[in-house]
């Protein structure tokens, strides 16, 4: 919910509006990783149009087309700028990382909804081979039972019939099984949150202490910190989901100097008895995009060539730190500060590598698996005698839910796989960072660091509400003002 204030933010919240409801629901199963695949390749595309890359060495200096074609046709340098203003405030809800329509929190009065998007559940499409494998099994089962009862096999029909009890008594333990299970993978689930809103903040931190003290640190090195830190998530969240260009776009690549090979470790393979092989994995990206696009060559050939490359910028953002010389304002103390920050910084890929490489126990999960498989085989003979031809459809139903329990904390056990929204935390961390002038880079917000035209008349002239002339009829003046703000709902 937004609270709007102001008559002029609304343009700006008509454009984030109009680009959310333009866009689509994301893809269930394998299709969610897709989607944020092809929304940062627009973002890529735009940001290489407004990234300021003095530093490049003329490598990334390219022009947006659209906007100089739009430029060209259009009658006045304000047309031209109205026409760049609203290319950068597209931008700018695309890379919003708070408009997205998967973000919707389901309450009780969406369950019309929910209930018909059935069909559409991920979770229900990666569950479909033992939910159905059970429910045919449970259908079958009915059906012989009922020929043996019409046949008159009662003798057969009562040794098929095991009775409601065995499975009541086990039913408390696999739902200890997956309780524990699921609770196990939220709390990575909520660690790994934790470990991103960490890293934000820590680099929200370092853009605010290197901008306070701008005149110490020097425009260029803040230019190159404000560059590293940018970088920085987008490479710990290739470090931890790596990806890489497919076959068409390498080969597309080749041969052109936007295509860069990074150092990947080996796989290992066996053979046999024969010992395992190591092979080199190749993964190429385009170095046009973010966040290579942020480094220049001779700085991004070293990156690459590291094992570990968000160690790397946490490393050289190090070194930054401990290069600003000493002076009245800025001494051992401020120094100290920003070399914490940048510790923190690797206890980030620290924790991030653990919640990734940190499984279940292999023997927990099989064994919960395996029992939860073997309860639901023989829930039918416990069914049957008083259920029927339906014990087919009610034991699928049942099948469904304890097997969605158990993948859902499948699926949360490695949130860094899916379940975090780790491109919009990236793109929420680099619109904080890169802040500055937004009408020569986009995807960047507003600087609160330099005065401008501000004076001490300016804040003199506003109304006294907290000081000595606080009254109860001015209190009252000013609740009656907040009254009549509207909350505008956010879909």
């Amino acid at each position: 919910m937004l609270l709007m204030t102001q008559s002029n933010k609304l343009p700006i919240l008509l454009a984030a509006t109009l680009a959310v409801s333009s866009s689509a629901f994301a893809p269930p199963s394998s299709a969610v990783l897709q989607q944020p695949r092809q929304k940062q390749s627009r973002i890529h595309e735009w940001s290489l149009r407004y990234l300021d890359t003095d530093e490049h060495n003329g490598l990334h200096r390219e022009l947006d087309a659209r906007s100089n074609d739009s430029c060209a046709v259009a009658s006045s340098v304000s047309a031209c700028n109205q026409v760049q203003w609203s290319t950068l405030t597209a931008l700018d809800a695309e890379m919003d990382s708070f408009a997205s329509p998967n973000d919707k929190r389901y309450s009780a009065s969406d369950w019309l909804h929910n209930i018909s998007n059935f069909h559409n559940s991920s979770i229900l499409k990666q569950i479909r081979g033992p939910v159905q494998a059970i429910t045919i099994w449970s259908t079958l089962v009915s059906v012989v039972y009922k020929l043996c009862i019409i046949k008159g096999w009662n003798g057969v029909a009562g040794k098929m019939c095991l009775g409601s009890t065995p499975h009541s008594l086990i039913a408390s333990s696999i739902g200890l099984l997956l309780v524990f299970r699921t609770n196990s993978a939220y709390q990575k689930f909520r660690e790994g949150r934790k470990t991103w809103e960490k890293l934000l903040n820590t680099a929200r931190d370092i853009t605010r202490m290197t901008s306070v003290y701008e005149r110490e640190v020097g425009p260029r090195r803040k230019q190159r910190i404000q560059r590293l830190l940018a970088a920085f998530p987008y490479l710990l969240h290739h470090h931890i989901q790596p990806r890489c260009l497919d076959h068409s776009q390498c080969e597309a690549l080749k041969g052109t100097p936007y295509a860069l090979l990074l150092h990947e470790p080996s796989e290992k393979k066996k053979f046999g008895s024969i010992n395992s092989i190591s092979k080199a994995r190749e993964c190429w990206v385009d170095k046009r995009s973010l966040p290579w696009c942020l480094l220049p060559d001779s700085v991004l050939h070293k990156c690459s060539q590291a094992h570990n490359r968000p160690l790397w910028v946490a490393d050289r953002l190090s070194l930054e730190f401990t290069e600003i010389k000493y002076c009245d304002n800025f001494t051992s103390r401020e120094r100290l500060e920003l070399l914490k920050a940048a510790n923190k910084l690797s206890e980030c890929i620290g924790n991030c590598e653990r919640i990734h490489q940190t499984a279940v126990p292999l023997n927990y999960a099989r064994h919960a698996l395996r029992s939860l498989t073997l309860w639901s085989f023989t829930l039918p003979f416990g069914l049957m005698d008083k259920l029927g031809l339906l014990t087919g459809p009610v034991v699928g139903m049942v099948a469904w839910l304890m097997f969605g329990v158990y993948q859902i904390g499948h699926t949360i056990e490695d949130p860094f796989q899916g379940s975090l929204r780790l491109t919009d935390m990236c793109n929420a961390i680099y619109r904080d960072v890169m802040y500055g002038n937004r009408n020569k880079a986009g995807m960047r917000r507003e600087s609160a660091f330099r005065k401008g035209q501000e004076t001490d008349e300016d804040w003199d002239s506003v109304g006294d509400a907290f000081g000595l002339g606080w009254t109860v009829r001015a209190k009252e003046e000013l609740e009656r003002y907040n009254e009549q703000l509207v909350l505008v709902p956010s879909e």
